[in-house]
């Protein structure tokens, strides 16, 4: 039974083992080289300033190759899904080959298990193989991402990358790949159960970082003074009633921010600081003695926002929450992979014929 499997799903396997060895030739390749670009820009850079803005300069001319990886590694598991996951089983019913296996003392269960075994097994290799060559060549972009932006936009326990990075892609694979099977089981058609699995992915892949993720791990809150040095966003409006200012924090460097939200002195959520004409006109921008135009509000606006009680109120993951996060959506989304098995070997004991 192995070996029949095998025989089916050599093409498959052929296409997807195939693309990932001209991968990982590339990134063998070109990742020493990279990383050390990276360690001699630093080692050269001097001051401190000097290595922020090598590092800025150095993850910009390769951020398209950066991106390019993470999609890779975000789409494979989709890809396992839709081509090894839904046509598996629905292949088989579709052309009836199903009950010849079954009269050739194979018991269903054995039918399934092998199917199951051999293509998983395959699925998670492949994804994790996909994984660490990635993380490998990334590293040095990895570090000089956290000093592309303050905010932490692009750090690894960010969305965009999370789901590229550690051992979530793997789980993401085991659950593409069962959802697939499952579907098919259901459906019994190839093309709308490859449908189906690449919509109830996507779907599922979009709501994990807005409704579940956040929650998987209680995250931190922390309420920082808004001073000249945080604000990552600032929309500062001048009217003649006095200054509007909107302002989001960094919490702190690499973390994954939730919520940003200015409140009063009295610990209430408020959408905009109001900075009345009757403060002095201390938001006002002044230019500096050598005449170049202010970068921003004057420290004036600042001692006024501290005055008045203002602060940012923010619940954030910090960057030590990468792997606690890792494992639990991995161990949520195998969870739902092995829920998805058993649900598929009881309808093949019970509703196939």
């Amino acid at each position: 039974m192995i070996w029949l499997t095998f025989r089916q799903f050599r093409v498959q396997a052929a296409v997807v083992f195939g693309a990932l060895a001209v991968l990982a030739a590339v990134l063998l390749i070109t990742g020493p080289g990279l990383a050390d670009d990276y360690a001699s820009g630093l080692a050269s850079c001097g001051a401190p300033d000097n290595c922020a803005q090598f590092s800025k300069a150095f993850f910009i001319d390769h951020q398209y190759y950066f991106g390019g990886l993470l999609a890779i590694v975000v789409f494979l598991p989709g890809v396992i899904g839709v081509f090894w996951g839904a046509p598996l089983i629905t292949r088989e019913l579709e052309q009836g080959t199903h009950r010849l296996v079954w009269t050739q003392s194979i018991t269903r269960n054995r039918w399934l298990a092998a199917k199951l075994g051999l293509v998983g097994l395959a699925a998670l290799v492949a994804t994790g193989l996909a994984v660490l060559a990635v993380d490998w060549w990334t590293d040095p972009l990895d570090k000089s991402a956290l000093t592309q932006t303050e905010s932490g936009d692009i750090a690894r326990i960010t969305p965009l990358v999370f789901v590229a990075r550690g051992i979530a892609p793997i789980g993401h694979a085991a659950f593409a790949f069962a959802l697939g099977v499952t579907v098919g089981v259901l459906v019994r058609r190839t093309l709308p159960a490859m449908s189906i699995t690449l919509v109830v992915f996507i779907a599922v892949q979009v709501a994990m970082p807005i409704f579940v993720r956040p929650h998987l791990v209680p995250p931190e809150t922390r309420t920082i003074e808004i001073t000249a040095d945080n604000p990552v966003d600032m929309m500062l409006d001048h009217r003649p009633s006095g200054a509007r200012m909107q302002v989001k924090v960094s919490a702190e460097r690499g973390a994954w921010t939730l919520t940003n939200e200015t409140v009063d002195a009295s610990g209430n959520k408020v959408r905009e600081i109001v900075i009345p004409n009757s403060a002095g006109g201390a938001c006002l921008p002044r230019p500096d003695p050598g005449g170049e135009p202010p970068e921003g509000p004057p420290q004036a606006c600042f001692d006024y926002i501290k005055q008045q009680g203002y602060r940012q109120k923010v619940a954030y993951h910090p960057a030590d929450h990468f792997w606690p996060l890792q494992w639990a959506e991995t161990g949520l989304f195998a969870g739902l992979a092995l829920g998805m098995a058993g649900f598929c070997f009881y309808w093949t004991r019970r509703r196939l014929s």
